[in-house]
């Protein structure tokens, strides 16, 4: 059973930083994608950010481009989402999720396996 477990949430002052780690275990993830999705209160789950596990290749959300850095530490398993010069719209629950596929993907459906959620809050 593969299980995914976020860590790292909190709340921060708008402009602060946070790093988020998603541990994997249960199988071996060199094929798979690892992604980072966020849900807002009264939102829909949204895209922020993945990558290959095996490569790195990356992609992210034109809203966090450039302030968020997606990475993974094949070693240990896990994934980690840095995100700096926060903001109070990214106030929301964070999700990572796993993809059974070699090619990123930006698509929600495409994700089958999901961790339980961190909060982030970001005050003004």
């Amino acid at each position: 059973q593969v299980q995914l477990v976020e860590s790292g949430g909190g709340l921060v002052q708008a402009g602060g930083s946070l790093r988020l780690s998603c541990a994997a275990s249960g199988r071996t993830f060199s094929t798979y994608v690892m992604g980072w999705f966020r849900q807002a209160p009264g939102k829909e789950r949204e895209f922020v950010a993945a990558c290959t596990w095996s490569i790195g290749t990356t992609t992210y959300s034109d809203s966090v481009k450039g302030r968020f850095t997606i990475s993974r530490d094949n070693a240990k398993n896990t994934v980690y989402l840095q995100m700096n010069s926060l903001e109070p719209e990214d106030t929301a629950i964070y999700y990572c999720a796993a993809a059974a596929r070699l090619r990123v993907t930006v698509i929600r459906e495409e994700y089958n396996t999901w961790g339980q959620g961190t909060q982030v809050t970001v005050s003004s």
